[in-house]
């Protein structure tokens, strides 16, 4: 642990009890990271503190709800008062809520999503630049496919226009961001084998705004199959570390080549 790509170095990570989140936190705790797992309730976050501790690293478990910003600050105020420093926010966590035609979409649930995956995106980093300030770091924020190269998701206008914003504003961060030595990256997963299903909420009118297409066989081209988890953490390794350290302002596709069918 202590001579890893990451040692001496202390990461956040927002959705990090499943999905890209823990597999990441793993990851980056194994390379020597001390690693902040933010998630909605800390039991969530458990299994993945656990399985890092068990592996000799070292992590502990901070409620937050990236959907309200004073959570948000006071959960990266907390590892900065605990460990002194910041050197990797992970700006994971987000929904793909609420799945209906434009003209039928609640306000309420456009806005949902938008202030958990944009907001949410924005509060992280805002609330996480004086630490990173202090020596440079490294952001990364999960954006997607979808809004980006990607633009098939019947009814997903809100959460492809969250994902899309999320490019744009790591964009305008990196350049702001520099001068502190702060590099702002963007990863662009397709499908992925995670629960994010469990936050979608497809409405019943969908069917109305269906557009039939006939794709090609098979949706994953480079391996036949959803990405994983881990592939992904990879990547969030790689930009965190000083290996990328050159890299800023970028968005990487990690989709196995499924959004260029």
């Amino acid at each position: 642990m202590t001579n890893g790509r990451m040692a001496g170095k202390v990461a956040v990570v927002t959705g990090a009890g499943s999905g890209i989140g823990k597999a990441s936190a793993i990851l980056l705790a194994a390379e020597g990271a001390k690693v902040a797992l933010l998630e909605l309730t800390t039991d969530t976050a458990e299994e993945t503190k656990q399985e890092i501790e068990k592996a000799g690293g070292e992590a502990f478990a901070i409620e937050c709800d990236v959907s309200r910003p004073e959570s948000v600050q006071a959960a990266v105020r907390r590892v900065g008062e605990t460990w002194g420093r910041i050197d990797v926010v992970f700006a994971n966590a987000g929904i793909n809520g609420a799945a209906a035609p434009i003209e039928t979409m609640e306000i309420e649930d456009w806005n949902r999503t938008l202030e958990t995956n944009l907001r949410g995106t924005f509060a992280t980093v805002k609330y996480s630049i004086p630490y990173l300030k202090k020596q440079g770091g490294s952001v990364v924020i999960t954006s997607s496919i979808n809004g980006s190269r990607a633009f098939s998701g019947t009814g997903f206008s809100a959460y492809s226009s969250s994902k899309a914003g999320q490019v744009a504003f790591a964009k305008m961060a990196a350049l702001e961001l520099a001068r502190y030595k702060i590099r702002v990256n963007v990863i662009c997963p397709g499908a992925i084998e995670t629960n994010i299903g469990k936050n979608t909420f497809p409405s019943d009118d969908l069917k109305k705004i269906a557009i039939p297409v006939e794709y090609p066989e098979g949706s994953h081209p480079l391996e036949g199959r959803p990405g994983k988890p881990e592939e992904v953490a990879k990547l969030v390794l790689f930009l965190g570390s000083d290996d990328s350290s050159h890299i800023s302002g970028t968005e990487i596709f990690v989709d196995g080549a499924e959004s260029l069918l």
